[in-house]
């Protein structure tokens, strides 16, 4: 398969049309990889549970997932990729608690990149061990779509994808839906019968909760992240924002502030809710969200969150601040 979306290629927006894409891809895929196994990393976002679902559906056991928890996903994700993957697809699928190895190595790191550096390359490392223990594996599956491949100058952006990877480790790419928009994939995934949630799933950076976990990385606080977050986006769906904001999460800062509760001090992290709208993840709005609704929020975070005494809302567009504080 070429590079290059050909110009009569039909934007996939209905599911007749997705069907015909995945009866194509599931021949082609059959034809690349034979008797073969395919290896895939698969981290339950959009792009990998969409091409683990068209590859099952192409070769079955002979697809190989290796989800790794390193601790930084979201609640109830490790379990979500296990009870949609392992139970209902009957995947192949082998489970990696590495939580306790990222999370050591991460201990005391506060800056940004080195934090990023850490967790790509032990993501790789814990990949690798799990390739080796493998017998004939002879390609690789990658969640690869088509703005990874327009955005590189130097063809296929590895940021998301498993780079990197040692020489005698030369797998051949099995890359289905490279040709393929975001809103396409997520057509695509619902006509393979993934979970709303899952194809719906935001955006979410590559390390995870661990740019939201801003300085060095501790485990109440990142604990702090996960929970404020879960009830962030519980509240959302409740009042119908969940698809209609782009992307919503919450970020605890590595410094405290004085409180009371129950007649005494406090002194406890504040959680930022930070909610936006873009197209293009260029240019950032803020979304507007009803202050009945953010009362609700902060209530629920204050009441349910252990070590946090403030609730604060982002305003900040883009220019000048990133999505992401870190």
């Amino acid at each position: 398969m070429s590079d290059v979306r050909p110009e009569s290629m039909a934007r996939i927006t209905t599911k007749e049309l997705a069907d015909e894409f995945i009866a194509e891809q599931v021949k082609e895929i059959r034809e690349q990889v034979g008797d073969k196994k395919v290896l895939l990393a698969l981290s339950g976002g959009v792009d990998s549970s969409v091409v683990a679902a068209l590859l099952i559906k192409a070769i079955g056991k002979q697809l190989v997932c290796v989800h790794v928890n390193h601790g930084l996903l979201r609640k109830g994700e490790p379990e979500q990729v296990i009870k949609v993957f392992k139970d209902e697809m009957d995947a192949n699928l082998i489970y990696v608690d590495a939580v306790d190895r990222f999370l050591d190595k991460l201990a005391g790191v506060s800056d940004p990149e080195t934090k990023r550096k850490i967790i790509g390359k032990e993501f790789i490392d814990v990949f690798v061990e799990e390739a080796r223990k493998l017998d004939g594996v002879e390609f690789l599956g990658q969640g690869t779509i088509y703005p990874d491949i327009l955005e590189s100058k130097d063809g296929i952006k590895a940021h998301h994808n498993v780079g990197g990877l040692p020489e005698d480790l030369n797998f051949e790419l099995v890359e289905p839906v490279k040709l393929l928009y975001k809103d396409e994939v997520r057509v695509v995934g619902k006509a393979l019968g993934l979970p709303e949630s899952m194809v719906e799933r935001q955006p979410f950076p590559g390390p995870g909760l661990g740019v939201r976990c801003v300085g060095a990385i501790t485990r109440d606080r990142l604990e702090a992240v996960r929970e404020s977050d879960a009830i962030l986006r519980e509240e959302f769906a409740k009042a119908g924002l969940q698809g209609k904001v782009w992307q919503y999460f919450t970020i605890v800062p590595d410094f405290k502030s004085t409180g009371i509760k129950d007649g005494k001090r406090t002194f406890d992290w504040p959680v930022v809710i930070r909610a936006i709208n873009t197209t293009d993840a260029i240019k950032v709005t803020i979304e507007e969200i009803p202050y009945e609704l953010l009362y609700k929020i902060r209530d629920r975070i204050l009441d349910e969150v252990k070590g946090v005494n403030r609730v604060l809302y982002d305003l900040t567009p883009k220019p000048v601040a990133t999505i992401e504080w870190e």
